[in-house]
């Protein structure tokens, strides 16, 4: 009875934010649509927390969302509950001077429905087409959002470039599950849908669809190098927006990787008997043994490049157990016979995420944040 009420309180809020997001459309302004969206969300988050329906949550459930969400037990109990959940829930949001579009549903799959967020410049010429910076957020093509794009170093990146007079876009993509039906090949699929999607309404949006630059950590880093180098009529998703075409100028990918066939590369001391826990991701249940390879090579960056792809930055911290540096040296091997135009940048004494490993990190994470940003200035055609 409580899951039937559950998914029926869940059925209504979809169709209370689907009706907003039509009704409003692309004259949605800031946060014209944020209450319904916030609610749907709010919901569909605490329905994974609490699939048992106690109306409580604890870290022995789910160690990694406990580590996203411990901040909203505010009495430091380690429970988590329903009303600390309900009254703390807060989505972050990029809080610009200029005007943004939120919650922008771009994609329907079975699976679920994808929205995007569009941040634009303060000062925006009469009749100006703007370029367009694409974020995909990180979290192993298995968890994570968009809504990364307003935190720590991602929010000062995407502030900058704002400033310099780029469109800022955030995209969400349907996430891998254990035993469900989306693989990372979806992932890459739903980003460059997106791309489509704005590249759909340019117009209507104020944006050049020659000038789209893509930016991405992690997993969104290994999405930011397919979306530069895979052509814009590869990986088709919604039939709907193939037609759509876009122009790539430059990408940066902070600690993304670049090979999935060659899985040592993921084993970062050369250790036996080691398991790459990412390439598996690739695969979908049933997935035939002969089919693997191809698969692999498809969902590799490094597959796609040629001497005229376009500039890509490729920072990556030589401590990195998670996605090795091993990744960066290999894209540059690769690269001695193509030339493409391939920056690699080693950060020492860096980890995952930026994390330093003994040493203070160089350079510092805010120079590169800078090299971040100066790229793209750079490349702002």
């Amino acid at each position: 009875m409580t899951t039937l009420m559950g998914l029926k309180i869940n059925r209504l809020l979809m169709i209370a934010f689907t009706i907003v997001s039509v009704w409003h459309g692309f004259s949605q302004s800031d946060d014209v649509s944020n209450g319904a969206y916030k609610a749907f969300l709010l919901q569909k988050t605490w329905q994974k927390l609490d699939p048992d329906h106690n109306q409580k949550f604890t870290e022995s459930e789910d160690k990694r969302q406990w580590r996203r969400y411990k901040q909203y037990d505010v009495n430091k109990d380690s429970i988590l509950t329903q009303k600390e959940f309900t009254s703390n829930f807060r989505i972050p949001y990029l809080k610009t001077e200029g005007k943004r579009k939120l919650n922008v549903l771009y994609k329907t799959t079975k699976e679920d429905d994808l929205y995007l967020d569009i941040y634009y410049p303060k000062h925006i010429k009469k009749d100006e087409k703007l370029p367009v910076v694409f974020y995909t957020h990180g979290g192993g093509w298995a968890a994570g959002s968009r809504h990364g794009a307003a935190n720590a170093s991602f929010k000062t990146v995407h502030m900058a470039l704002l400033k310099e007079g780029f469109c800022v876009v955030s995209v969400s993509y349907r996430l891998v599950e254990k035993n469900g039906t989306t693989a990372m090949r979806d992932c890459v699929i739903d980003s460059k849908d997106a791309l489509r999607y704005i590249s759909k309404h340019s117009e209507t949006l104020g944006i050049d669809k020659n000038r789209f630059y893509a930016f991405g950590d992690s997993a969104g880093g290994q999405i930011a190098q397919m979306l530069v180098l895979s052509s814009p009529d590869s990986l088709i998703g919604d039939k709907d927006l193939a037609k759509y075409d876009y122009t790539m100028a430059a990408g940066v990918s902070w600690y993304g990787p670049t090979d999935f066939e060659n899985t040592s590369l993921f084993n970062p001391d050369d250790r036996p008997n080691f398991k790459d826990r990412f390439s598996p991701r690739i695969l979908k249940s049933g997935t035939k043994k002969e089919d693997a390879l191809s698969l692999y090579r498809e969902m590799s960056p490094v597959n796609y490049l040629t001497k005229d792809s376009p500039p890509l930055l490729l920072l990556q911290g030589d401590c990195d157990n998670t996605i090795p540096v091993k990744h960066a040296y290999y894209m540059e091997e690769k690269n001695k016979t193509i030339n493409a135009p391939i920056t690699i940048q080693i950060v020492k004494n860096s980890g995952h995420n930026w994390r330093k490993v003994g040493k203070p990190i160089q350079p510092t994470r805010d120079e590169i944040v800078q090299t971040t940003i100066d790229f793209f200035v750079a490349h702002l055609k």
